[in-house]
């Protein structure tokens, strides 16, 4: 069966971030991709303009109609429009999932194939790489929820720094991968923290303005992974991967912060019918 991720985030009118990236990235990957939409933004290369929240009702309502008919294998949240929302998701999905946080009283409001545990990576989306807040500091707070029912959470290092820092979020439960394209130098290490210890990847930099969209990308490419079965190493490993393949074949568009080449510089159906 062809894995299933739900992608809970908010839209990019400009296609580089946001559920547009996730969407992208799960089908790359051999996915299907659902989605909650949690927001609105009239966004491009240049920055945000504009955001729409969509009312905390109609998130559940959109998570319900999917999970209710296809089901899902893994969950990847991303920006959350607000604190309402981010309390109310945590709940709805503790309520439909043995998620950390369930309690021993759990009871999965949907039987069968869904009463069992859902990875769920969270991707703590605050500022978009324009610059542009996504976050205010009531949502930023109600990330605590979030991270306790996650299986990884995916910060950058600013996100790491207004979360506390690494310490602060293991002692919530999750897995770390933190990521380090914000650090100076040649090479960019992303680090995994687990019970078990760290796990780095280190790669050159690619040095580029069309990188809007990676962190996205990213926790979108590790969630599909762990969804089709591959143990956490392994998806980081093939999702870092990915990024790079789409950071390399960027499109060029925008006299911004461009957008990534999810397609990777060729069209699979003209492939597909020329054979």
């Amino acid at each position: 069966m062809t894995a299933r991720i739900l992608i809970i985030a908010g839209s990019d009118s400009g296609g580089g971030a946001g559920i547009q990236a996730d969407i992208k990235t799960v089908t790359m990957l051999g996915g299907h991709a659902m989605t909650a939409v949690t927001a609105i933004t009239a966004q491009n290369t240049l920055g945000v303009q504009a955001v729409h929240q969509i009312p905390t009702d109609m998130v559940l309502a959109q998570i319900d109609s999917v999970v209710s008919d296809i089901g899902l294998d893994a969950v990847k949240i991303g920006m959350i429009g607000s604190a309402e929302t981010a309390n109310a998701v945590a709940d709805h999905l503790t309520s439909l999932f043995p998620c950390k946080g369930g309690g021993p009283d759990w009871t999965p409001a949907f039987a069968g194939e869904q009463a069992r545990r859902v990875p769920i990576i969270f991707d703590p989306v605050m500022i978009a790489t324009s610059g542009s807040v996504l976050a205010d500091p009531d949502t930023i707070a109600a990330f605590e929820r979030l991270m306790r029912i996650a299986t990884l959470v995916t910060p950058n290092l600013p996100e790491l720094a207004a979360l506390g820092g690494e310490a602060a979020i293991r002692a919530l439960g999750p897995a770390v991968l933190v990521k380090g394209g914000h650090a100076e130098g040649p090479s960019v290490t992303d680090r995994l923290v687990t019970d078990a210890g760290e796990t780095l990847w280190t790669n050159p930099r690619i040095e580029t303005r069309h990188a809007h969209g990676t962190g996205c990308t990213l926790a979108s490419g590790i969630a599909t992974g762990l969804a089709q079965g591959l143990p956490l190493d392994a998806a980081i490993a093939r999702a870092i991967a990915f990024v790079r393949a789409a950071l390399a074949n960027a499109p060029g568009l925008g006299a911004g912060h461009g957008p990534m080449g999810h397609a990777l510089g060729v069209s699979p159906f003209d492939q597909l019918k020329d054979r």
